[in-house]
């Protein structure tokens, strides 16, 4: 029916836009490792994608946003990753999954991770992400610690603040071992992953 046409029409159009801006955020991440944040421009990621700067600019305003909406797909990941680590019931179990996939993420993604720190200072959006991020990761250490014993509460030996120093902890130590090589961020897991276990009492 001609009433059916317009609806069809968007929802092909919504599509087409997904596909588009997954290869805008793919070119961006690309780019990162070719060029760097300061040295790409809005041109650059245009092109690759395959669409021009008019085009682009459809989806994003400015460099600035399409990096933003990239550490947003990415940190998704994350947010993913803490869940599931907060409704893992075994402490050491938990510990060791959370780890493990910080390791992956960051593996995967460690330069779009590295310019999220970097640019959380100075770029609002991404600073709210990044701050979110943690948030949510501090929740679910929080409830490791919880489940393995630590008291509860904010004090700086109860589990929120421990939590909160473990996960500033992993997030600085990360950032530097990512810069070196896949081994030393492995290695710098480990460590981590033994001072969380520590911090939960499960060591033995």
């Amino acid at each position: 029916m001609p009433g059916h046409h317009p609806a069809r029409s968007r929802r092909t159009t919504e599509r087409k836009g997904d596909v588009r801006e997954r290869a805008i955020l793919d070119t961006c991440e690309a780019l990162l490792a070719q060029k760097g944040y300061e040295a790409m421009t809005v041109g650059d990621i245009a092109q690759g994608a395959g669409i021009t700067r008019g085009a682009l600019y459809f989806y994003f305003g400015s460099k600035q946003e399409v990096v933003t909406a990239l550490v947003a797909r990415t940190v998704e990941h994350l947010w993913e990753r803490s869940r599931a680590t907060a409704e893992t019931d075994e402490p050491r179990q938990a510990i060791a999954a959370a780890m493990r996939r910080t390791v992956e993420l960051w593996n995967e993604h460690g330069l779009v991770m590295r310019m999220a720190i970097d640019l959380s200072l100075t770029v609002p959006e991404i600073g709210a992400l990044w701050r979110r991020t943690a948030d949510l990761f501090i929740t679910a250490i929080t409830a490791v610690l919880e489940r393995a014993g630590v008291q509860a509460g904010a004090e700086p030996e109860q589990a929120a603040a421990m939590a909160r120093a473990l996960c500033w902890m992993i997030e600085r130590t990360f950032y530097h071992a990512s810069q070196e090589s896949s081994e030393k961020l492995q290695k710098a897991s480990s460590t981590c992953e033994h001072i969380w276990l520590i911090s939960a009492g499960v060591t033995t």
